[in-house]
């Protein structure tokens, strides 16, 4: 059975958008993916229809179209019935990720802790670092840089997010044979949303995490690293992304820590992916990335006790 297809002309007639608001959803945000005739003419089924719908609704309600394209359906009836942040009910991560953004807009402290402590509860420490915290971050950062937030919801965002990870991730119970992981952000990063997530993840996974914060010399957070026999150092890049000091500062880093592996993210780490590669740092992608990373390092650890780090010349990748 094939599916109906629709004119643009009579999607506007059902949805009440205008052709230009749904053109601009489509390019801009995905939120509908038409296919096209032969004559290149838009062609929409009873499914984007229903979804086109369901946007229009649910901005008409005060959500941004930015905040909510990628929502799925389910979560978009919930958004549209006005559920309230004081029950998330079976929350979807991208409901959480929208009310929290929602929060942010308004500058609304209480709001977005409450919204993050509830996503806490109904998707644990981990799944809302992974599956909310983070990619909420990266659509913070998005926003600032295309003008459609200002620096001061973006500071705002960050601190807010930055205290609840400190109150909730407390270290587990400390022990001698804990790996120790050094966290910061090297001279020049100021932005520190994206360390403090790092230090996070490490807690959760049973790490003795030492959080440096912001904006340090190589020579101090080697010095760290050394004095505590950490088996890693974590890094987060963020922003400018070319500073032109920050090469030399990785390399120096580097010098002082031996073999110590050095794990470098971040969003603004892909423009000194050279430097990355030349120091031999591993760079992962994502939080999941990371945590693999980590069980790799703690593991190789515990099969080999921690012998001449510092200035040793081994493979810092072993």
């Amino acid at each position: 059975m094939t599916q109906a297809s629709y004119s643009i002309k009579v999607v506007v007639q059902q949805t009440g958008l205008s052709s230009h608001v749904i053109r601009i959803w489509e390019k801009r945000y995905g939120a509908v993916v038409p296919l096209r005739t032969n004559s290149n003419r838009r062609a929409y089924s009873d499914a984007e229809i229903e979804r086109l719908l369901l946007l229009r609704d649910a901005t008409h309600a005060g959500h941004a179209i930015g905040s909510i394209a990628s929502l799925p359906n389910d979560c978009l009836l919930r958004l549209i019935k006005g559920g309230s942040s004081s029950t998330l009910g079976d929350a979807c991560p991208e409901e959480v990720q929208n009310r929290c953004m929602v929060a942010i807009r308004a500058l609304n402290t209480r709001e977005l802790e409450d919204v993050l402590q509830l996503g806490l509860l109904h998707l644990g420490q981990h799944g809302i670092l992974e599956r909310v915290i983070g990619p909420l971050a990266k659509t913070i950062g998005d926003l600032w840089r295309e003008g459609i937030i200002t620096a001061a919801h973006e500071h705002f965002a960050s601190a807010i997010i930055r205290n609840f990870l400190v109150r909730n991730y407390k270290p587990f119970s400390q022990s001698a044979d804990m790996p120790t992981l050094v966290v910061g952000t090297p001279a020049g990063q100021l932005h520190e949303l994206g360390a403090v997530m790092v230090a996070a993840a490490a807690n959760d996974l049973g790490w003795r995490v030492i959080y440096l914060g912001a904006g340090l010399p190589a020579a101090e957070i080697a010095g760290a690293a050394l004095q505590n026999k950490a088996r890693a150092v974590a890094l987060s890049i963020v922003y400018p992304t070319d500073d032109p000091g920050l090469p030399e500062e990785l390399r120096r880093l580097r010098s002082h820590l031996g073999s110590i592996p050095v794990i470098v993210g971040g969003r603004a780490a892909v423009a000194y992916a050279g430097v990355i590669e030349e120091i031999k740092a591993d760079h992962p992608a994502t939080l999941s990335a990371l945590s693999k990373r980590l069980d790799a390092i703690r593991e190789a650890a515990e099969r080999a006790p921690i012998r001449a780090q510092g200035n040793s010349r081994t493979d810092p990748q072993s």
